[in-house]
């Protein structure tokens, strides 16, 4: 049977290293207890296995000194849980990139249906899907942000957010920035400190390469959320209020330590491969993903009949956008997946607002083919002459 080939990274990184289903077999076989939930030696074990993965996690992201590290079962969550506890007035204007995801916009509308505050896209420049700084900035002078919320690098597109530009403009007016770095983090440089973030979202599942059932985000020291999930965190178990210090304040729960070690194993791998440092590791694969990245644009452009959705060359990476002239997003996708067991996806994303940008509606979104660290040039090359094939008929 063919080997599938699989061009669906941006949704979740797959395989892993090889490390991580070792080390989430290990733990599922010999620590899968309660960490913090008991004083035997195995929970005090299962402890310092979160505690590791913390302080990587903030080793990774330039914040060991100015943030902690909260640990959630996905972005997602992490996201409900800074927007739901995030003081917002009915006065207060929320910028929002056109590159946001359902887990920012569905969650901000929510909210917004309870308070009524404002909700403003920050803007694109006509010829391409990227940030317009400039009458950003003009629309900051105008309507002053409280809260700016961006990914970092776009699931629809690959394009990589100019995120220190937008902070250094957003914090004149003292607003609070939101990053979801679900696409880049361990893949692309982040400085939490250097850029003046308050919060940072992660998953562990994609760039990260750990499990299902790892996310969570940074919050900067001095942050404080209003409680928004509650239960039982192992300590003070009398008081019916949630703690107040991060991260206890936020990990309602057992936390799962499973998919924990597979995510430390994951992070320890990156660190390898840069022989001791993130940094390098972090531009080993980067570098790689980036000559895919273009490799396979350079094959998608020769061929004719191809509508390609490409932000700036020095500011993408990873994603490529297409749609074949004649044909349905979808249908594009069920071709590649039944004819050639090829993997891809398609429509919308789960990003509502970037598709008025690139005007694909009526391709009913786009075909999206993402690479990962294990994605070889001899794929990008089977993907391109299916593509070829199918525009041929």
């Amino acid at each position: 049977m063919k080997r599938t080939i699989y061009l669906d990274h941006a949704a979740t990184t797959f395989p892993k290293p090889e490390c991580v289903y070792q080390k989430m077999d290990e733990i599922n076989r010999s620590l899968a207890v309660n960490a913090g939930r008991g004083s035997y030696a195995l929970a005090r074990k299962a402890v310092n296995v979160i505690d590791k993965v913390r302080m990587e996690l903030a080793e990774i992201a330039h914040a060991a000194q100015v943030a902690e590290v909260v640990l959630t079962p996905s972005a997602t969550c992490a996201l409900n849980e800074i927007i739901g506890g995030i003081k917002l007035r009915q006065t207060d204007t929320v910028y929002v990139s056109p590159f946001e995801h359902n887990a920012v916009i569905r969650s901000l509308h929510l909210k917004q249906e309870k308070i009524g505050f404002t909700i403003e896209e920050l803007p694109c420049r006509e010829d391409c899907a990227e940030i317009d700084i400039e009458k950003m900035k003009y629309m900051f002078a105008k309507n002053p942000p409280a809260y700016v919320f961006m990914s970092h690098v776009s699931n629809v597109t690959g394009y990589i957010l100019p995120v220190e530009r937008i902070s250094n403009e957003a914090k004149k007016y003292q607003a609070e920035i939101i990053v979801d770095a679900s696409q880049s983090m361990g893949l692309i440089p982040i400085d939490f400190a250097a850029w003046d973030l308050d919060y940072l979202v992660f998953a562990g599942h994609k760039t990260l390469y750990g499990a299902f059932g790892t996310g969570g985000f940074l919050i900067r020291h001095k942050r404080r959320l209003e409680p928004y999930f509650a239960g039982g965190t192992g300590s003070d178990s009398l008081n019916p209020r949630m703690p107040i210090q991060a991260p206890m304040a936020y990990e309602a729960g057992s936390p799962n330590i499973v998919s924990a070690g597979g995510l430390l194993a994951a992070m320890e791998d990156l660190k390898a491969h840069g022989n001791g440092a993130y940094e390098d590791g972090i531009h080993f694969f980067y570098e790689k993903e980036k000559m895919l990245t273009e490799r396979l644009i350079t094959g998608l452009q020769k061929i004719k009949n191809v509508q390609l959705y490409l932000p700036p060359a020095d500011a993408h990476i990873g994603i490529v956008a297409f749609n074949l002239k004649g044909y349905q997003a979808g249908d594009v996708g069920m071709i590649l997946d039944e004819d050639y067991q090829i993997a891809v996806r398609t429509g919308y994303h789960c990003a509502p607002l970037i598709h008025k940008v690139l005007g694909d509606e009526s391709y009913a979104g786009v075909v999206r083919a993402s690479v990962g660290r294990f994605t070889t040039e001899e794929e990008i090359e089977s993907f391109v002459d299916a593509v070829e094939e199918i525009l041929e008929g």
